[in-house]
């Protein structure tokens, strides 16, 4: 196996996740198989129990791990199904020393950083590379920024780790800032060169030097970043901000050749040029769409971009399909709570209401389902959205004002969304939910059977605790909600939808772990063609 490892500098946010999925997809593109990982140095053993605010939304894979954002973007760019053996913290790193020094696995040695914690994380490496033996390229991000003092032991283990299975087959790659001073007129390469200088302190020297720039990167500031970094003229590679889409971002990385420099740098060099046609009709697809749709999504973390980054991204994935540029409404439950719905949400072609925890903006969510029902809007609720379409229709359709769910209520009358069984009694918060691939049984005859292509069964993944309440099954069905889809083993509710809407759908797992550039997810790509139906219809009644 060859290894590219991925480093940051300057300052975070600068892309280090992008450019590695980015680098992922040109090499597959290359006919290379690849496979992707995040090593991140905070001390949390995983992000599950850290609010969006913190770390954006939190990504869940077909094993139930809860991982960094960034693996989204893995497997959004590369054929990869990735698991928990992806996603390295320093959590897990710590939590398994200590573990092995308890069960005196070290022979009653002092456990010290180096070598203990170092070799654990070496350790990490070597099992995901002989459990995929298939695999031409390991490619590793390490969050953070060089320097930072929480990830100095993965740089030191990542020097090791080099020695150790030949610098031949091992590639560096570090992201840095080349900031353009507007008052100077000028793009600095100095951040540049001191963060390359503070990775050469640590023993790592880069093989390539990938600059986050807003502008081009011109000849002069490549050779002097060159010349001062170590690394050749042509190793200087320009990651431009892009116009339209991060799709885009391997064929910007493209233009510098940057899947040539690599290969030829880890031995692969005899790889065919990346073949980009159907990457390319995506993105143009995306860029210079036909139609235009608005889409209103009210949630409850709405200010932060990054809160609901796998659906956002799902549905460009259904509009590129469908050629149709998705114009995402972020709307607060909150403001719904307040001023109503129509008012709030106003018109708009389609309506999403998302997963979330806790009882803030509830009611919001609930009037928007109601708007969206009421009015033939196109609906899809995701998780949480899929329990506040149930509750909207429990309270309106079949006459029980009070009913909602025991995480927002415990004493309430009709609990039509209560706790798992399994769940009472747990007290832990990390990794104790409904978490990962769950097989569920269609049915036949319903439009989620149809989407799905008559499709027997389907797996999704989850992550949630509350469930819809099987003792109001029959009810809520008598009064027309239909239940189109239910778990294989416990018979638990996974979609509900009305036959005689646009499209009104609700599923209880997150489709948008599933859907990927050019092949979107069949309930997205449902409810995006039912939204360019509406908005078609509304131009022709206008």
């Amino acid at each position: 196996m060859k290894y590219i490892f991925v480093t940051g500098g300057v300052v975070s946010s600068l892309g280090k996740g992008l450019a590695a999925a980015s680098i992922g997809t040109l090499l597959e593109h290359r006919g290379l198989s690849t496979l992707m990982q995040k090593f991140d140095p905070y001390l949390n053993v995983d992000p599950g129990t850290m609010s969006p605010y913190q770390h954006g939304e939190v990504y869940v894979l077909d094993d139930g791990a809860e991982t960094d954002l960034d693996l989204g973007h893995y497997e959004r760019f590369t054929s990869g199904v990735l698991s928990r053996m992806n996603n390295l913290t320093s959590g897990q790193v710590f939590d398994a020393v200590i573990k092995s020094e308890r069960r005196g696995d070290y022979l009653g040695k002092t456990v010290q950083f180096i070598p203990h914690v170092t070799d654990e994380i070496k350790r990490r490496m070597h099992l995901v590379t002989e459990q995929n033996p298939l695999t031409d390229v390991l490619i590793t991000e390490i969050g953070g920024t060089v320097g930072d003092m929480e990830g100095l032991l993965f740089i030191e283990a990542l020097r090791q780790f080099a020695l150790e299975v030949g610098k031949e087959n091992v590639c560096f790659i570090h992201v840095t800032l080349l900031p353009y001073i507007k008052a100077a007129g000028e793009v600095k390469t100095k951040p540049t060169q001191q963060s390359v200088a503070k990775l050469r302190e640590l023993g790592i020297q880069p093989d390539i030097i990938i600059c986050r720039t807003e502008a081009d990167l011109d000849e002069d500031n490549r050779r002097k970043i060159a010349m001062f970094c170590n690394v050749e003229r042509k190793n200087v590679v320009a990651f431009r901000d892009v116009a339209h889409s991060i799709y885009e971002c391997p064929l910007d990385l493209r233009r510098d050749k940057i899947d040539r420099l690599v290969v030829d740098k880890i031995g692969l060099g005899h790889s065919p040029p990346p073949a980009l046609e159907d990457w390319e009709k995506f993105v143009q697809r995306v860029v210079k769409p036909k139609h235009r749709v608005s889409v209103a999504v009210a949630g409850k973390y709405i200010v932060l971009q990054d809160a609901y980054k796998s659906i956002y991204e799902s549905l460009i994935h259904a509009g590129a399909h469908h050629d149709t540029k998705v114009h995402i409404i972020r709307i607060d439950a909150e403001a719904v709570e307040d001023h109503g719905a129509k008012a709030v949400i106003g018109d708009v072609d389609g309506i999403l209401v998302p997963g979330g925890f806790g009882d803030r903006g509830i009611e919001g969510k609930i009037l928007a389902a109601q708007y969206a029902r009421e009015n033939n809007i196109p609906f899809f609720g995701i998780c949480l959205g899929m329990q506040i379409a149930t509750i909207e229709y429990a309270r309106n359709i079949c006459g029980l004002a009070s009913a909602n769910s025991t995480e927002f209520d415990k004493l309430t009358m009709h609990p039509v969304i209560c706790l798992q069984e399994e769940q009472k009694g747990i007290e832990d918060m990390g990794a104790t939910m409904r978490l990962g691939s769950c097989e569920s049984i269609l049915f036949a005859g319903t439009k989620a059977s149809d989407l799905y292509q008559n499709a027997d069964r389907i797996h999704e993944r989850h992550r949630h605790r509350y469930e819809f309440n099987s003792d109001y099954q029959d009810r809520l069905q008598e009064a027309g909600l239909v239940i189109s889809c239910v778990s294989a083993e416990e018979g638990l509710v996974e979609i509900v939808e009305l036959p005689n809407h646009p499209y009104y759908m609700a599923c209880q797992f997150h489709p948008e772990f599933k859907s990927k550039p050019n092949k979107p997810h069949p309930l997205f790509s449902g409810f995006i063609e039912a939204v360019l139906k509406n908005s078609l219809s509304c131009e022709n009644s206008d």
